[in-house]
């Protein structure tokens, strides 16, 4: 079964379950409504434009509940979905949509002006406007549903390596790439994320992260949906409006990134909302700092750190939640189907206690990169994804992620990794954000410089930072 089945499946056994949640239009889909919607716009992009299996179909826009609709459709369909981050800038986005080619562009109209620059840089011979209205020539998600039969295609044939969606990496060392994330990819993820967290359909998983990313995507929604849970979406982050769905809706899981917990810790009013409801509080995107993870725990609130990338469906680790206070700034251990390996420069396997690269292999690895076989095989080498962070396993077999192995720097010829200095800088009491980099220095051949954003109401010298450390 491929995750379009899923929804099928409990569209005929719970049609009424509560799938989605729109929090920012109030829009609410049934199973049965959700599988009706996705399969009609199915139909309308085989039917009526001529898509095939395999054609690309690009998104530019915020998170929705018809976000994922586009996502079963294009599944639905045998086309590939392609996310694009709308904080790119035009010839950005003018990169990415001439490399992967798509022939369809679906687009919301606060993007209107994106698209109207792009067209003549790319070529596109369809788009649609995720809207009730047209824009001009381009027809409205609403005409689309319409027009579609509410019965679908015919189901494609498909394999689990063959790729669903393509999703552009950062580019922070050249231009980006994009990473093909499989059917496969994406139950591996369902299975091991469910396994991780005891997901059930009574669960309730609020997103709040872009849907364009892999983790607002499908790292949370992908498990919901496979257990026959209610996913409610928020459009963005704010503190009130994101502790009061919680509070609203009885959500029971949840996944934020490290700056919105430190946000919410720094919100006068968190404490006046119940939470109670709250089973699963994890964090991913970037490393936790240990201090903020005892902070909410004096609260009673037990964040669970984990790791993923792009590349691995996403989800690698998550540290279970008996565990998460006591190995403050651990990911744990692998989730189910997922083996992990820590090697050194020379590509041999390392022991408990020793830095080296993270290397992943499962069935949630990608196949590779979008026109890129030069990056696919320097990535993907006997079987294994070479991730590019450094990581460690303690005595007990729990893994730390160190930083990204190219952000380390050698100061006096001892490795240093900014991600452990920043740690301890963030223990400080007036310490709000900091972050720490490698620069040259004429001694020590590198040293370290921070950058340290102080609390509200606080003082903090330079010096004392440096005592501190």
């Amino acid at each position: 079964m491929y995750h379009f089945d899923w929804i099928k499946r409990h569209a005929e056994r719970t049609p009424d379950k509560l799938a989605l949640v729109d929090a920012h239009s109030g829009l609410e889909l049934t199973y049965a409504q959700f599988d009706e919607r996705a399969s009609r716009l199915a139909s309308f992009f085989i039917d009526k434009l001529a898509l095939r299996q395999g054609d690309r179909v690009s998104i530019l826009a915020g998170n929705s509940a018809d976000y994922y609709v586009v996502l079963m459709a294009c599944s639905k369909a045998g086309l590939i979905l392609n996310t694009l981050n709308w904080r790119l800038t035009v010839p950005e986005l003018e990169y990415i949509l001439n490399d992967c080619r798509p022939r369809l562009l679906i687009y919301e109209p606060e993007f209107a002006q994106v698209v109207s620059d792009l067209r003549g840089a790319v070529a596109i011979e369809h788009q649609l406007v995720l809207s009730d209205s047209p824009d001009g020539n381009t027809a409205s998600y609403v005409d689309a549903l319409a027009a579609g039969d509410r019965n679908g295609v015919t189901a494609p044939r498909l394999r689990y390596d063959d790729t669903w969606c393509i999703l552009y990496t950062s580019g922070t060392t050249g231009r980006p790439k994009g990473a093909q994330v499989t059917y496969g990819n994406f139950f591996y993820n369902a299975v091991g994320m469910g396994q991780a967290i005891d997901l059930t359909s009574q669960d309730v998983n609020l997103n709040v992260l872009p849907t364009f990313h892999a983790g607002g995507l499908g790292l949370y929604a992908g498990p919901t949906f496979h257990a026959g849970g209610t996913l409610v979406v928020m459009r963005a982050f704010d503190a009130a409006g994101l502790l009061g769905l919680i509070e609203r809706w009885h959500v029971s899981v949840i996944l934020l990134v490290p700056s919105i917990y430190l946000m919410l810790a720094q919100f006068p009013d968190f404490d006046r909302y119940d939470l109670s409801s709250v089973r699963s509080w994890a964090s991913g995107g970037s490393s936790l700092p240990p201090s903020l993870v005892n902070q909410f725990a004096s609260r009673g609130l037990v964040i669970q750190q984990g790791f993923g990338m792009t590349e691995t469906g996403p989800t690698v680790f998550l540290i279970d939640r008996d565990n998460a206070v006591r190995k403050a700034g651990s990911v744990g251990k692998p989730v189910l189907h997922t083996e992990v390996s820590i090697r050194d420069r020379d590509d041999n396997v390392l022991g408990p206690n020793q830095v080296g690269e993270l290397c992943i292999r499962g069935g949630n690895v990608t196949t590779g990169y979008w026109n890129r076989p030069d990056a696919t095989a320097e990535a993907l080498r006997d079987g294994w994804l070479h991730s590019g962070d450094a990581a460690m396993f303690d005595d007990e077999g729990f893994y730390t992620i160190v930083d990204r192995w190219k952000d380390m720097f050698i100061s006096g010829g001892e490795n240093v990794y900014p991600a452990e200095v920043e740690n301890v800088i963030y223990e400080h009491p007036a310490v709000a954000e900091a972050a720490v980099v490698g620069v040259p220095d004429p001694k020590w051949q590198e040293v370290g410089r921070a950058f340290v954003v102080v609390k509200s109401g606080q003082t903090l010298s330079e010096q004392e930072v440096i005592v501190w450390c």
